[in-house]
C-alpha cells in the first residue's frame, strides 16, 4: 500500500496520544512518539507519508509481517460466530490452537495452559514449578529479560528490574555463558561453556539445592543481547536440573515460533525443558495471546490437585482463531524455512561483511532473523560504544546512530550498545537488502565516535 500524507490527522492523534496515553518504560515529558497511520507487510507509515521497513517486528512478535490477510480473516470469522467465552469450556479455536501448538513443541509438553502475554506465561510458569516442587527459589541469569509484571521483573537481569526489585522474591542470579564478554577469562566456546556450568553447579550448591523450585532461561536471550548459548550449554543444565530435582523453565517468548529458523530455539539444542513460556510469534501479536507448554510429570501433579491460577481472558477465542490460522500460514508458506535460508544465506553473510568495514561493529551474533550487532568504542579492548545504561548525553552516539537508520527509512531495534536485526521471517531477499544497506549508511555514524 503506498501511504497518502494526512498531516491534520496526524497531528490530532499525536496531541490525543500526549494528552491521555501514559507510555511504559519512558518518562512522559521526554519522548516524541511517532504517529503511526497504517502498516502492511514488512513496512509502517506515519501521517507525512514516511515509510519505514520495519527491522524491529513490531516488538519481535510480527513474525509473518503486519496485516497477513489470512488471519486478518481469521479474525473477522471468529468473531462473526464467537467474539469471547470463559475460559472453563472447551471451543473450537482455543482446542485447535493448543493442538497445534503442542505438536510443534519439543518432547512432552503437550498441555497447553494460554495467558494473555509473555510476562504472565513467566508468572504462571514460576508458580507451577514452586508448586510442583515445594521450593521457594527461582535461578535466572544477569542477561536476561523475562517481561514486566511483579515476578517477572523481579527474574529478570537488565536494569529494567533495578526499579521494582523488592529483593525477597526468591530470585539468585548467576552468569550465563557469553564470550564476548566472558565472566570466566575464557578464550573458547568450550572453555566458557565448561566454566559457566561450574559456576551455575556451584550456586546451586551454596543456594542449596532443596530450596531452588526452578532455573529460568531464555534459549537464545533477546533484548540482552541475542547471544546464542554455546553447544552442550542447555544439555548441561538439562543434566544440573534432573540431578538436583529443579524445574528447568525455557522462555521462548521472542525466541519460538520460528524466530531462529525453528519452530523453538530449543530445536536448535535438542534440549527439552519441563515448562517452556510463549507469546509474541505465536499469533504475529494481532491479537494478545500467551501461554505455558507443560510436561506430562508436571501436568500431573494438577491432575487431581487443582492448579490455583487462571485468567478471564486465557485462550480468547479471538486470540486463539489468530494463533491457528498464524500457524497454518507459517506452515502452508515455508516461513520457519525462509528465515532460517534468508538468515544463513543473506542476512548473516551481509552482517559479516558490515563488521568487516565498519569499526564500531565488535561482533555480529545470531540466527535465522535473530541477529545482533554490538557496537564498541574501540575493538581491541572492547569498549561499549557507550556506557552500560547509559541515557542522556552519555547515550548521544546510539541516539545519532538510531536518528541516522530512521532518516534512512529503517525503523531499527536498538538496546544499549545493541542494534539488532530482527524483521519479520517472511520478509523477501529484496526487502533485506534494502534493510541492510540503510544500516550500512548509519553505521557510518556510529563510526565517527570509535576510538
Amino acid at each position: 500500500m503506498t501511504p497518502q500524507p494526512n498531516p491534520q490527522v496526524g497531528a490530532a492523534v499525536k496531541a490525543a496520544d500526549r494528552k491521555h496515553v501514559f507510555h511504559s518504560w519512558s518518562a512522559q515529558e521526554l519522548i516524541d512518539p511517532l504517529a503511526v497511520a497504517g502498516a502492511e507487510g514488512s513496512y509502517f507509515w506515519d501521517y507525512e507519508g514516511n515509510r519505514y521497513l520495519d527491522f524491529t517486528s513490531g516488538l519481535v512478535y510480527t513474525n509473518i509481517g503486519y496485516q497477513h490477510p489470512k488471519v486478518v480473516a481469521a479474525i473477522q470469522e471468529q468473531a462473526g460466530k464467537m467474539t469471547t467465552f470463559a475460559p472453563a469450556f472447551a471451543i473450537e479455536s482455543r482446542s485447535e490452537a493448543a493442538r497445534l501448538i503442542a505438536e510443534r513443541t519439543p518432547g512432552d509438553l503437550d498441555k497447553i495452559f494460554f495467558t494473555n502475554g509473555g510476562a504472565d506465561a513467566v508468572e504462571h510458569a514460576l508458580r507451577m514449578a514452586r508448586l510442583h516442587t515445594g521450593r521457594p527459589k527461582v535461578l535466572s541469569a544477569y542477561r536476561s529479560y523475562h517481561g514486566g509484571t511483579q515476578q517477572a521483573i523481579n527474574v529478570t537481569g537488565d536494569p529494567r528490574r533495578w526499579a521494582s526489585d523488592t529483593g525477597t522474591a526468591g530470585v539468585t542470579r548467576f552468569w550465563a555463558p557469553f564470550l564476548y564478554r566472558s565472566r570466566f577469562y575464557a578464550e573458547t566456546e568450550e572453555q566458557e561453556c565448561a566454566r559457566a556450568l561450574e559456576h551455575l553447579e556451584s550456586t546451586i550448591q551454596f543456594e542449596g539445592p532443596g530450596t531452588i523450585a526452578a532455573i529460568i532461561l531464555e534459549t537464545v536471550p533477546g533484548t540482552a543481547g541475542i547471544m546464542l548459548p554455546p553447544a552442550g550449554y542447555l544439555a548441561g543444565v538439562r543434566e544440573l536440573c534432573d540431578r538436583y530435582g529443579i524445574v528447568f523453565i525455557l522462555d521462548e517468548v521472542m525466541a519460538g515460533f520460528g524466530r531462529t529458523g525453528k519452530w523453538f530455539a530449543a530445536d536448535l539444542y535438542d534440549v527439552t525443558p519441563d515448562l517452556m513460556t510463549f507469546a509474541k510469534g505465536v499469533n504475529s501479536g494481532y491479537v494478545p495471546l500467551g501461554g505455558v507448554a507443560i510436561s506430562g510429570a508436571i501436568a500431573e501433579t494438577f491432575a487431581k490437585r487443582p492448579y490455583p491460577g487462571g485468567l478471564t481472558y486465557s485462550g480468547h477465542p479471538l486470540a486463539c482463531a489468530a494463533a491457528v490460522a498464524t500457524i497454518n500460514v507459517m506452515e502452508e508458506e515455508g516461513i520457519v524455512e525462509h528465515a532460517a535460508k534468508l538468515g544463513s544465506e543473506v542476512i548473516e553473510p551481509a552482517l559479516r561483511d558490515l563488521a568487516e568495514r565498519h569499526p564500531s561493529v565488535g561482533e555480529v551474533r545470531g540466527v535465522g532473523m535473530f541477529w545482533a550487532l554490538e557496537l564498541v568504542r574501540d575493538r581491541s579492548t572492547r569498549e561499549p560504544l557507550v556506557p552500560y545504561n547509559a541515557a542522556g548525553e552519555a547515550n548521544a552516539p546510539m541516539a545519532a546512530f538510531g536518528a541516522a537508520a530512521k532518516g534512512a527509512g529503517l525503523w531499527p531495534f536498538i538496546n544499549m550498545n545493541r542494534t539488532h536485526v530482527v524483521p519479520a521471517l517472511n520478509i523477501t531477499e529484496a526487502e533485506a537488502k534494502e534493510g541492510l544497506s540503510a544500516l550500512d549508511a548509519a553505521l557510518a555514524v556510529a563510526d565517527e565516535h570509535v576510538a
